[in-house]
């Protein structure tokens, strides 16, 4: 498991890396009002394909090892295309933004959703090479785009980020295709058996993906707060921190993605917790050294990276510092009890959390900006993370500070690390 985990964390890597340089290259060349516009844009994509995994989403992955691919598939991307057209739709009644701006949303959302249903059947199949070679060639491709057209070609303009997406998405939407038609399922139609597949993807979706869409609602909702109170610059400011912060979440996220694909391969529901557990302390103690390094970065090099303006992110990151140690608890229990199907969960935690975002945001954020949201969400996950640590404790025995590691876990990082160099 350790190598696979290895793996998987080398290629999140390379993708973190290469979504800090899309932070960099917007911020940068855009400054902080452009940022913060690139910010919501995206932010408005991925309220879309939320409601897109109502029908699809981490279900896809748990059913792709049991369904016929197509019967998955086509479901999929026609709930996909529905939503996209009734979110555009509704953002345009809500929000005071540009028709061509809407037609961006439409197509880049689609985008997104078909290759997010490909790779999430590739990686239910156990694809995972392909799923992080498509996952990090996406992110490469936008990188390299906003690239050329920002210090190649003088285009510093927001909508640059646009046709970087398209190319970004295009091209990985094409290549997934491959695998996918590898696969042995048999290409019909199926008829009852489709729409018998289509019913059980319905119903374990709403249960798997409510807590995403309240997951995302914590993570996101700060940013419109802020654009209301304040404006697109300091959601700039804002988006800077959290997306430092974020990058660590790749740590905790190539664990829990392997134990998730993990158990719902399993035969059975109990196994071994102890080997777990100490990969969990392993995968903690990453996220503490990374959080430790992040927050001893000084204003002035926020500054001479980013822009001068960014260089009030840094009380965001102190802010946001605990509340990302907490988010690796978050995130390896919530995978464990998603693995089980056990969504009731997962769903209590992230609406816990929503409502205290909700409370956090509404007091802190028109009484202390952006330094009030970075808080507000370290209060959320400190809520969502407690309730989970209760029910996995509950379910495994094992207490909440069996996640904290102690010198016989650094010591075997260690080793693991002079191994990985010696080979």
């Amino acid at each position: 498991m350790v190598r696979r985990i290895l793996g998987n964390f080398v290629t999140r890597l390379a993708t973190a890396l290469l979504s800090f340089a899309v932070v960099w290259l917007t911020a940068r060349y855009l400054g902080a009002a452009g940022r913060g516009a690139v910010s919501l844009f995206v932010t408005d994509c991925a309220a879309l394909l939320l409601f897109i995994g109502l029908l699809g989403g981490s279900s896809l992955i748990y059913l792709a090892p049991r369904r016929n691919l197509w019967h998955l598939l086509l479901p999929a991307y026609g709930w996909a295309t529905a939503v996209c057209l009734a979110g555009t739709a509704v953002v345009a009644s809500v929000r005071n933004v540009s028709l061509g701006y809407l037609g961006h949303l439409l197509a880049l959302a689609l985008l997104q959703a078909f290759l997010s249903i490909n790779t999430s059947l590739l990686l239910g199949r156990r694809q995972e090479a392909a799923y992080n070679r498509l996952v990090a060639g996406q992110v490469a491709l936008l990188a390299g785009g906003l690239l050329l057209a920002f210090m190649v070609l003088n285009q510093r303009v927001v909508p640059v980020y646009y046709y970087a997406s398209y190319l970004a998405y295009s091209v990985p939407l094409l290549l997934s295709l491959r695998p996918l038609w590898q696969q042995p399922d048999r290409r019909r139609r199926g008829g009852r058996r489709l729409r018998a597949t289509v019913r059980e993807l319905a119903r374990h979706s709403r249960g798997a993906h409510f807590s995403n869409i309240l997951a995302f609602a914590n993570y996101r909702l700060s940013y419109y707060f802020v654009a209301h109170f304040a404006d697109a610059r300091a959601v700039g400011i804002l988006s800077v921190g959290v997306a430092l912060t974020e990058a660590i979440w790749l740590i905790p996220r190539s664990t829990a993605l392997v134990q998730y694909v993990d158990l719902i391969h399993a035969d059975k529901v109990a196994a071994p917790i102890a080997p777990a557990m100490r990969v969990s302390r392993l995968t903690v103690l990453s996220t503490m050294g990374a959080v430790g390094v992040l927050a001893l970065l000084p204003p002035a090099v926020l500054a001479a990276v980013f822009g001068p303006e960014f260089s009030a992110a840094r009380p965001v990151i102190l802010l946001l510092a605990p509340g990302c140690i907490i988010m690796a608890l978050q995130i390896l229990c919530s995978s464990y009890f998603a693995g089980l199907a056990q969504y009731r969960i997962n769903n209590t935690a992230s609406v816990l959390g929503l409502l205290m975002t909700l409370a956090a945001c509404t007091f802190l954020i028109p009484r202390f900006g952006i330094r009030g949201a970075a808080l507000a969400s370290t209060l959320s996950y400190m809520v969502s993370a407690a309730f989970l640590l209760h029910h996995f404790h509950r379910a495994t025995g094992a207490a909440p500070w069996s996640f904290l590691p102690g010198p016989s876990d650094a010591t075997y990082a260690w080793s693991l690390v002079r191994q990985r160099l010696g080979s």
